[in-house]
């Protein structure tokens, strides 16, 4: 695994985070200076790259792509993958991405400016296309297995992953780098914010985003990378790859209804899809990391669908949106990442800022504070506009 994120550039500072229920939100003054009606966002540290990668390397990354490839390298290098393997081996590159909106803006605003579509330069091609992680990525790393974007609003991450699962398990591929990557800019956010989409809290940012609360008022937006190398068991087992965990069940559904409000049916399928193929039943997950935004309709909705599918088990359940925001289409992705750090190390991270349940969270086994507790198998929910859902179950070995 590797991240880069609001909670950390590291596994080992993302740990802490999650350990400490440490937020990463604070605000952003540029947004406030355009007339957003909120300024708030995950604050993600950008890599200096310099050093790392050649000038048209770097010329072609898009903002999500750095983080994306940070996440990568750390990846790698705990998988034991270093470029004379890769080179060696057919290893493929999924990743989640739904928009590059920093490039599109900077480019046409030149364009509208000097009205000289030659000044462009070459580099924005390469940032502004939405599989730009994986064309930069593929071509970076040498990787000859498949090579796809997946965009599916903001399950994309997990997408990733479950597709990822698919080839593997049909024989298709050995290895491949899964994950998601999301943009940290106010290119990228103008219409969310115009929607009214966002929290207006802003007097403490870390006490903004109330998943599940009675008294959330709206998601604030995240982003960075996060990667996931998944790989064949007997492969990974023939070349002493250090196996961290399973991922048994890749669960997914449509609403078939509106564009932008989620409903309770369409989760609860991706539910019972996942528990199913994975041979499961509810008594046998230990935790959730529910997809949770702290919208006042999605949240309710999903309490409902995991209160009717899992309920009677009662598994602890959390949003760590409540720590980093909504990382969007990477969120998918970096929440399997932070469910791992925490089956690694026998926690549970907070919900924080989770004080007054409504009467569907009510229901629900939210962990308010950090547990210290043994997790052996979990699962992890990840919704988008459209309504596109994708539950992943992931178990210890």
């Amino acid at each position: 695994m590797g991240i880069h994120s609001c909670l950390g550039t590291s596994l080992d500072e993302v740990r802490d985070s999650l350990y400490k229920g440490k937020s990463g939100i604070g605000l952003d003054p540029i947004r406030t200076e355009m007339g957003f009606r909120s300024a708030l966002t995950g604050i993600v540290e950008r890599p200096v790259l310099k050093g790392l990668l050649k000038r048209r390397e770097r010329v072609g990354l898009a903002e999500e792509g750095e983080y994306a490839y940070m996440a990568t390298v750390e990846a790698l290098e705990n998988a034991k993958m270093d470029m004379d393997f890769l080179m060696k081996n057919e290893v493929g590159i999924l990743y989640g991405n739904d928009s590059s909106a920093r490039a599109v803006t900077e480019s046409t605003d030149i364009i509208r400016e000097k009205k000289d579509t030659s000044l462009i330069g070459s580099g924005y091609i390469f940032q502004s296309m939405n599989s730009t992680i994986t064309m930069n990525l593929s071509t970076i790393f040498k990787l000859r297995g498949i090579n796809m974007t997946v965009s599916a609003a903001c399950a994309s991450g997990s997408h990733a992953l479950g597709l990822g699962y698919m080839y593997i398990k049909n024989g298709l591929q050995d290895a491949i780098i899964c994950g998601g990557g999301q943009e940290v800019n106010h290119h990228s956010m103008g219409s969310f914010d115009g929607l009214s989409a966002f929290s207006i809290n802003m007097e403490d940012p870390t006490k903004a985003v109330r998943p599940f609360d009675r008294d959330r008022d709206g998601l604030v937006p995240g982003g960075g990378g996060a990667t996931v190398i998944l790989e064949d068991y007997e492969s990974a087992v023939k070349r002493g790859a250090p196996i961290l965990a399973e991922l048994v069940s890749y669960g997914f559904s449509s609403n078939g209804d509106h564009i932008s409000n989620p409903n309770v049916e369409g989760p609860s399928r991706s539910l019972e899809r996942a528990l199913k193929q994975a041979g499961l039943q509810a008594k046998d997950i230990d935790y959730v990391n529910a997809h949770a935004t702290s919208t006042p309709v999605g949240d309710t909705n999903e309490a409902r669908a995991i209160d009717a599918i899992l309920g009677a088990n009662k598994p602890y359940v959390s949003s760590t949106k409540s720590m980093t925001g909504h990382e969007m289409w990477m969120a998918g992705a970096s929440e399997i990442v932070y469910s791992m750090l925490m089956m690694q190390n026998n926690f549970i991270a907070p919900n924080i800022n989770f004080e007054n349940p409504d009467e569907a969270s009510a229901k629900l086994n939210i962990a308010s504070k950090t547990i210290e507790t043994n997790i052996d198998i979990f699962l992890s929910n990840s919704f988008g506009f459209g309504g596109t859902n994708s539950s992943l179950i992931v178990k210890k070995l």
